[in-house]
C-alpha cells in the first residue's frame, strides 16, 4: 500500500485515518503506516468478531475477581506505592494519568485523572477495569499484556472509533521469574503526549520492576551494577538476582542489554554467574553492600557493582535455596550442615592455592583419621568431614568438593569461618 502524496497526509493522524479506512473497508494491509503489534492487534479484534464502530465498554470484572486481582498482586502494589510519588511529580503539571494492571489486564490502580477535559479517562481507571484487547480492543495496556512488549497506541490507532480520542503509552513489569507480572500505562485524552511518553512509561516500569524484582529475593544474592556508581540507586541500574547453586535466578532488562542476556524459561536455561560475569559467587559474595567496587565483566565493560543478600532475617548470607527450576543446567548443592552460609572473605584475601588449605587444616589440632563422623556438635561435625575428606585427596580443593558434590568456594569458606572462630 502506497500513499498519495498530497499534503493532507502530512501528519500521523491523516495517515492512520486514511490506514484504517483501506484496511477495515477494504482489507488493504496498513504497511509502513501502522506498526506490526498494533495492526496485529487489529487483526485478533477482528478475529474475535469485534468492528470497530461499535462502542468499546470499559466494564469492570466481578467484584471477586477484582478483589482477586488486588489479593494476589500485594508485591506488585507494593512497588507501584513506592514509586508513585516521583511518578505523580513527573506527570502532575501534564494531561497524563498512569494506570497500573495485573498480567491479565485488570486494573489495579491509576494517579492523575479526573481533569476537566476527561470523558473517558473516569470510567477506564475504576479499579476492576477489564482493559484487556479482547475487551477494549486495541490499546497499549491491553497489547502490552497480551504479547509483552512496550507499545505505542497514538490516537485512531485504537480499534474501536470511541476510543479515538486517547494517546497511550505502556510497558510490561516482570517477576522473577521472567513472566510479566503487570503493565504500566500512561495515557493522555484528547491532548497528544507532548513529550516521548514511550521513554517515560518504559523508565517508571523498569523503576517499579527492580522494586518487585528484589521484593521477591528472598534468598538471594542481589547484585547492582552500572558503568557509573551514580546509578546505582536509580531506576537505570542493572540487576541480578544470584541463587545459592551460583545460577542467575533473575535479571531486569538493563542487566539483559549489558550481559547481553535473554529472558530465561524453558527454552532459555538459567545462566550460571561465571559465564555472565565473568566472576564466581565468592566474588560476588565479598563485594560491599555499601558503596561500590569495579568489576570488569567478560564483555569487556568495566562497571561499578554492590551485592547485597536478601534474606528473610535481613542478614547478609546464604541460606538454603528454594528446589531447582526446570531447565536449570545445575543441580542443587548440598548443604553440608544446617549452618547458614556465610560470606567468603574479601579476594585479596582469599585463599587461593590448595596447598594453602592443607597447611590449614595441618596446622589444626584435630588429626585426620578414618572414622565416620564422630558426635558432637554440627559446627565440629562439619569440619571433621572436610578434612577428612582433603585428607583423602591429598588436599585438593577441588576433588575434595567433588566427592562432596559442593563447590570450591563453599569449603573454602566453611574453613576460613572456622579457623577465625578459633582465634
Amino acid at each position: 500500500m502506497s500513499l498519495p502524496t498530497t499534503s493532507f497526509f502530512d501528519s500521523h493522524a491523516a495517515r492512520v485515518e486514511w490506514a484504517r479506512s483501506r484496511y477495515f473497508d477494504e482489507g488493504q494491509p496498513p504497511t509502513g503506516v501502522i506498526s506490526e503489534a498494533v495492526f496485529e492487534s487489529w487483526s485478533r479484534c477482528l478475529r474475535l468478531r469485534q468492528r470497530p464502530g461499535d462502542r468499546a465498554a470499559f466494564e469492570p470484572v466481578t467484584t471477586s475477581r477484582a478483589q482477586l486481582a488486588l489479593q494476589k498482586n500485594r508485591p506488585l502494589l507494593h512497588a507501584w506505592l513506592d514509586e508513585l510519588p516521583r511518578l505523580e511529580a513527573v506527570l502532575g503539571k501534564t494531561s497524563c494519568a498512569a494506570m497500573l494492571t495485573d498480567a491479565t489486564g485488570v486494573l489495579v490502580a491509576s494517579c492523575c485523572s479526573g481533569r476537566a477535559h476527561e470523558d473517558l479517562m473516569p470510567i477506564a481507571t475504576r479499579i476492576g477495569v477489564n482493559l484487556s484487547e479482547e475487551a477494549v480492543g486495541t490499546t497499549a495496556p491491553g497489547v502490552v499484556a497480551r504479547t509483552g512488549k512496550a507499545t505505542t497506541v497514538l490516537g485512531a490507532e485504537h480499534f474501536f472509533h470511541s476510543v479515538r480520542n486517547m494517546h497511550c503509552a505502556a510497558a510490561p513489569i516482570r517477576d522473577i521469574h521472567g513472566r510479566v507480572a503487570g503493565v504500566l500505562d500512561v495515557s493522555s485524552e484528547r491532548i497528544p503526549f507532548a513529550f516521548d511518553a514511550a521513554a517515560i512509561v518504559s523508565l517508571y516500569a523498569g523503576a517499579i520492576e527492580n522494586r518487585l524484582l528484589v521484593a521477591q529475593s528472598l534468598d538471594h544474592l542481589v547484585l547492582r551494577f552500572q558503568v557509573t556508581d551514580d546509578l546505582l540507586d536509580s531506576a537505570l541500574v542493572g540487576l541480578v538476582g544470584v541463587d545459592v547453586n551460583g545460577q542467575i535466578a533473575w535479571h531486569n532488562g538493563v542487566a539483559r542489554s549489558v550481559l547481553g542476556l535473554r529472558v530465561h524459561g524453558d527454552e532459555v536455561p538459567a545462566p550460571d554467574v561465571e559465564s555472565a560475569l565473568g566472576v564466581t559467587l565468592a566474588d560476588l559474595v565479598s563485594l560491599p553492600s555499601v558503596g561500590a567496587s569495579t568489576l570488569a565483566l567478560p564483555n569487556g565493560l568495566l562497571v561499578w557493582a554492590r551485592a547485597e543478600m536478601r534474606s528473610p532475617d535481613g542478614r547478609r548470607h546464604f541460606v538454603a535455596s528454594s528446589p531447582q527450576r526446570a531447565g536449570s543446567a545445575r543441580p542443587p548443592e548440598p548443604e553440608l550442615d544446617a549452618m547458614q552460609l556465610a560470606p567468603s572473605p574479601p579476594a585479596e584475601t582469599r585463599v587461593a592455592k590448595d596447598s594453602t588449605i592443607l597447611d590449614m587444616v595441618s596446622a589444626s589440632p584435630r588429626a585426620f583419621d578414618s572414622n565416620p563422623l564422630s558426635g558432637g556438635t554440627l559446627r565440629s561435625s562439619d569440619r571433621e568431614l572436610i578434612e577428612r575428606t582433603l585428607g583423602e585427596h591429598a588436599g585438593n580443593v577441588s576433588a575434595a568438593a567433588k566427592a562432596l558434590g559442593v563447590s570450591r568456594g563453599l569449603i573454602y569458606r566453611r574453613l576460613r569461618r572456622l579457623a577465625n572462630d578459633e582465634s
